[in-house]
């Protein structure tokens, strides 16, 4: 159990900084590269956005599986469960609609102006706010101070 409720407090922090690198870092300084042209970076990004992807889910999954052994309080359970239903939007709707512009951009096609992208970033910068606060309130439970 303690290995479980190291996990859950560590969990929430690590996949923060993997969001934080890949979707507000490497994102927008791929597209500084001088050299490199934009179908070639989108089609990079799509590679590294589907493989952030496929690591948020073994990271929600490993989270789930350790307040499976050591029970979250109700509020961690609701900030785990807006976390777990944004990944799961952006992955069943979100990104296959990104998929399709970036591959008709990418075949050179002109696409229509789109929200799409403004979306994506509210919803990373929602999951960046949850997430150490689903750490820190673990954190807090595991010390003692219950934030329920």
């Amino acid at each position: 159990m303690k290995f479980a409720n190291t996990m859950k407090i560590a969990l929430p922090f690590f996949w923060m900084g993997a969001v934080c690198a890949i979707s507000f870092m490497e994102a927008p300084l791929k597209f500084n590269a001088p050299n490199l042209t934009t179908p070639v970076a989108l089609e990079v990004g799509h590679i590294v956005f589907d493989a952030l992807n496929k690591l948020e889910w073994v990271i929600f999954g490993l989270f789930v599986i350790a307040c499976a052994i050591s029970r979250p309080g109700k509020r961690e359970t609701i900030v785990a469960c807006l976390v777990g239903l944004i990944l799961l939007l952006q992955t069943v709707w979100l990104f296959p609609l990104l998929d399709v512009r970036t591959l008709a951009i990418s075949a050179g096609k002109t696409v229509p102006a789109s929200n799409l992208h403004f979306v994506y970033i509210v919803l990373e910068v929602l999951k960046v706010i949850l997430l150490p606060l689903l750490g820190y309130m673990n954190f807090k439970n595991l010390a003692g101070g219950k934030v329920d």
